[in-house]
């Protein structure tokens, strides 16, 4: 796996697929080949698919200061120019389209195409703090307690009905703690980019999760609103929905990217 090195950071990511880069980014706990792994080889046809993962997830190590916007926004940055020659696509899921759309208002000239899923522009909002608060003391106090309660989150009841325990299980004991889940969740609740938002000049499709308990989507509608000429899709879902609706979900991001 190759690296890039960043503000003390080592930051790891893979690279699969020919044609112009294209990099995913994943959001809390999950690291890249978790979030993305499935469903990386849809776009190889036509992009050079970037996954990094972000400091505290995965394999990538740092000094272990309190995570900013900024600074994993400039690891994007490093990863980008690792990217073939040209502008490169970028998808964020949850922190990560916070995350990607910071990097799209500070570096346009990086950036051809936005995708943001299940993001939010800020904060300050009462249950976005109630949300992540609970997040942040159940990982202290439990790490399977937020295990459970992330999956009860997570996805909608007819798509973990559809599991058997056995699966369920399964899924469970996979999700080992991220090396940096406290400072994740702690970005989560102090990250603001609604000064950047107007500032994003990238084509830029947002998708709201219908079903969304992570991150309800008015959220997701709050920040298409802010972006000037950015379009929106809803999906019928919860906040995984890159597991829930795979296919559809795949379709959504090729088609746009691909038309553009």
């Amino acid at each position: 796996m190759p690296t890039v090195h960043v503000a003390g950071a080592k930051v790891h990511y893979s690279l699969s697929g020919s044609g112009p880069g294209l990099i995913m980014l994943h959001g809390t706990q999950a690291g890249a080949e978790a979030s993305w792994g499935h469903v990386a080889g849809s776009f190889g046809d036509s992009r050079t698919v970037i996954t990094p993962d972000l400091s505290g997830s995965g394999r990538t190590t740092d000094g272990g200061a309190p995570l900013s916007v900024e600074g994993l926004t400039d690891q994007v940055v490093a990863v980008a120019r690792m990217a073939p020659p040209g502008p490169v696509d970028l998808v964020g899921a949850s922190l990560g389209a916070v995350v990607a759309a910071a990097t799209a208002a500070h570096h346009p000239e990086l950036i051809r195409s936005l995708v943001l899923i299940a993001g939010w522009a800020h904060g300050d909002d009462v249950r976005h703090r109630l949300n992540f608060g609970l997040w942040r003391d159940l990982a202290r106090a439990d790490f399977d307690l937020f295990s459970r309660f992330g999956m009860l989150q997570g996805f909608t009841p007819g798509y973990l009905s559809t599991l058997s325990d056995e699966g369920l299980n399964a899924v469970l004991a996979a999700n080992l703690p991220a090396p940096g889940l406290a400072r994740q969740i702690e970005l989560d609740l102090e990250a603001d980019v609604r000064e950047l938002l107007p500032k994003i000049s990238s084509r830029t499709l947002v998708i709201g999760l219908a079903r969304d308990q992570v991150v309800p989507v008015e959220r997701s509608r709050e920040l298409q609103a802010a972006i000037p000429g950015s379009i929106y899709a809803e999906v019928d879902s919860g906040h995984f929905a890159i597991f829930e609706r795979t296919a559809e979900m795949v379709g959504l991001i090729r088609s746009f990217l691909l038309t553009g």
